[in-house]
């Protein structure tokens, strides 16, 4: 899966994604760091790339539609401190089927998974 993993992601995410043979190319390695959401989307869905973000400004299904991009997950987590944020997405790309993530808008909690799948034609 190709992916690219928002700014407020930890450091030691890339290497574990890659290491269970993700393609990860993040926001900062980019230089779009601090640069407006719109061009964090337009290099994800340019690089045809999963993106991973905590960001409540990706959460509007209206506006990133499943089916319209090449996916994303939204994390969401009560103590979005490093560590958990590490641990969860970490967990997510070892347990779950991520390959069949791609167009979906994922949102993940604690405990849970959801995903928006596109609507079928």
């Amino acid at each position: 899966m190709r992916i690219k993993p928002d700014e407020n992601r930890p450091t030691r995410l890339v290497s574990v994604l890659s290491e269970l043979g993700h393609d990860v190319d993040t926001v900062p390695s980019e230089r779009i760091a601090g640069k407006d959401d719109a061009v964090v989307w337009q290099a994800a869905q340019a690089g045809r790339r999963f993106l991973i973000t905590q960001d409540l400004d990706f959460s509007d299904v209206r506006r990133y539609s499943p089916g319209t991009h090449h996916g994303l997950l939204l994390v969401r987590l009560p103590q979005p401190g490093r560590t958990a944020l590490f641990e969860r997405i970490a967990m997510l790309f070892q347990v779950e089927d991520v390959e069949s993530w791609g167009g979906c808008m994922v949102t993940a909690t604690p405990h849970k998974v959801r995903l928006r799948h596109p609507a079928s034609v």
